[in-house]
Parts: C-alpha cells; sequence; structure tokens
C-alpha cells in the first residue's frame, strides 16, 4: 500500500534530510536569539529616547539591520558564498548553510526584539532606575522578562521562517528537506517525494508554532 502510493519514496533518505532541516533550523536559530537579543536591545537603548541615546550609532544599525533584512534570502545565499567558503570551508551540506541563515534571520529577529522591548512599560523601567538598579540588572530582571512574551512569539516566527530558508537553502546543496523535494523530487520528476517533503515541512512548522503558542501563553501574565 504504502509502496504503491509513495513509489520513489526512500525512508532512509526522508528521515536523514528531516534531521539536517531540523539540525540547520536549531543551531540557526540558537544563534539567531542570541544574535536578535544582542542587537535588539542595542537598538532599544541608544534609540531615540531610549536610556543611551546614541542618533549615531541607533542610524547605522537601523541601515546595516534594514539591508540584511531586505535582501532576499536566495541572493543572500550566493552574497555570502565567498565568505561560507572560506568560514566553512564549503558551500555544500548542512554547515555550509549556517552562516547565511544567521545573517539573514538574526537582522528580522532584532527588529521583532526591539518592537518587544518597546511594549515594556516605562514606569516599571522608570522605578528600577529610581531605585538604583544597574544597566545588567535593568536588562536580565526588568526588560528581558518584562518582554518575554513577545521574544518568544518573535523566535517563534524567525524559526519558522529559517524552516523556509533551510528549504531554499536545499536548493542550492545545502541538505536538507529542500535538497530532497528539489533533487530527487522535482529533478527527477518524482512528485510522491516532492509531496513528502513538502507535507515533513509543514509538520515541522506546525509543531514550531504549537509549541510557541503554549510558552508564549505561559509567560504572558496579562
Amino acid at each position: 500500500m504504502f509502496e504503491s502510493l509513495f513509489p520513489h519514496l526512500q525512508l532512509d533518505q526522508l528521515w536523514a534530510a528531516t534531521v539536517e532541516t531540523l539540525y540547520m533550523t536549531a543551531l540557526s536559530g540558537i544563534a539567531t536569539f542570541v544574535l536578535g537579543i544582542i542587537l535588539g536591545l542595542t537598538l532599544f537603548l541608544t534609540a531615540r529616547g531610549g536610556l543611551f541615546q546614541q542618533r549615531t550609532v541607533y542610524r547605522l544599525m537601523s541601515i546595516v539591520v534594514n539591508v540584511f533584512r531586505s535582501i532576499p534570502f536566495i541572493i543572500l545565499i550566493v552574497l555570502l558564498i565567498p565568505f561560507t567558503k572560506a568560514l566553512i570551508g564549503t558551500i555544500l551540506g548542512a554547515n555550509a548553510a549556517l552562516p547565511a541563515l544567521i545573517v539573514g534571520a538574526a537582522p528580522f529577529y532584532a527588529r521583532l526584539v526591539e518592537i518587544g522591548l518597546r511594549e515594556v512599560d516605562k514606569g516599571v523601567i522608570e522605578a528600577s532606575r529610581s531605585m538604583g538598579a544597574r544597566l545588567s540588572t535593568l536588562i536580565f530582571r526588568v526588560l528581558l522578562p518584562e518582554s518575554s512574551p513577545a521574544l518568544v512569539s518573535g523566535i517563534t516566527v524567525t524559526l519558522i521562517a529559517l524552516v523556509s530558508y533551510s528549504a531554499m537553502a536545499g536548493v542550492i546543496g545545502a541538505g536538507g528537506l529542500g535538497n530532497l523535494a528539489y533533487l530527487e523530487g522535482f529533478q527527477r520528476n518524482h512528485n510522491d517525494v516532492t509531496l513528502v517533503a513538502t507535507v515533513m515541512i509543514l509538520v515541522i512548522v506546525f509543531i514550531i508554532q504549537f509549541l510557541g503558542d503554549v510558552i508564549t501563553s505561559l509567560l504572558d501574565k496579562r
């Protein structure tokens, strides 16, 4: 029955491609989370009216974030090929996709972090400052905890984008479900492989969204 429905599908290939997609999404997601928090905090703190208002720094960072956020991902991968080859030593495989995934997603998440931080009640920030809170205390005990629902919601959206990015990276040899759908499905005209790879990507996206929604609802005390 299974073989008649999916005559060209090999389960070991599907499993290996799924693991590669999860690997790329997880590692790039962790790096994106850390970089996005740092960039988002810097944008928030140096913005007009921020605690450390620095117009020049804010404008420069905004330009960099906007540029990398605006470049279509498939073009960004190609642009970063020399950098990827110098850093990883190859442009093929799941590891080779990581630099482009991180560079493409971190600026996107940084803007979501900045938006989330702006939603923090200014009264809470001022109260903390009036009590003499240091910058580290303000960041780790006020800003990040108070904005945690927005931060989790933002990383959920970013992880889903990373799954999509990893599928695009697969077209140029990064591996994963995108690579399986393109090489084994599209180029060999095996529509059953393309269908199953697409369904697997959707399943991963639905699981990420479900977990993100659950964690966000647990953190949101409003």
